[in-house]
């Protein structure tokens, strides 16, 4: 799905592979793979090619013909990889454009991302197992299993495991720019 996505929307902006490599800072073999359904891109070339696009990470996985009714089952949901040391994330909503829901295993040491990042959203999360640090605006929040933050997205945050424990979160944003 977000193979067919991405090809369509270069093709809209009248882009190769190449020239969209290039505007994306990316290879081009890349590309190819993940238009072809070879390799799931991580959430870092996500953001680049929301960017080129003037769009959001969201749109890339819009699925115009989405479900009114959807069932996520584990091992058959699309997953946001991450290089080591950031979170991967695994999508539990279809790409309707409305709310996106994911869910992320932290190990220890592992960062949402390397630097917090902003985006025009409300978004909350709330911890399944272990505990979180949430940096939001510079204020750090510690969150134990069973509690949650939310909060204005357009202020600068992140997620980190910090604990010698794994830890799981489920993270809700609306609209969806993760």
């Amino acid at each position: 799905m977000l193979g067919d996505r991405l090809r369509e929307l270069r093709t809209q902006h009248g882009y190769t592979l190449r020239q969209l490599a290039t505007a994306a800072d990316v290879s081009s073999a890349l590309l190819s793979q993940i238009e072809n359904g070879a390799t799931d891109p991580s959430l870092s070339t996500l953001r680049k090619l929301a960017r080129v696009f003037d769009t959001s990470i969201a749109m890339l996985f819009s699925e115009p013909d989405a479900p009114a009714v959807y069932v996520s089952r584990p091992g058959s949901r699309s997953r946001l990889a991450a290089p080591p040391g950031q979170i991967s994330y695994d999508r539990l909503t279809p790409g309707r454009g409305d709310l996106e829901v994911l869910q992320a295993d932290l190990a220890p040491g592992d960062a949402s991302s390397a630097q917090p990042w902003a985006h025009p959203s409300t978004e909350c999360a709330i911890v399944l197992a272990g505990t979180v640090t949430a940096e939001i605006a510079g204020t750090t929040y510690e969150l134990a299993t069973g509690e949650s933050v939310t909060f204005d997205s357009r202020m600068p945050h992140r997620y980190l495991n910090t604990s010698t424990e794994p830890a799981r979160l489920v993270i809700a944003v609306t609209p969806p720019t993760p």
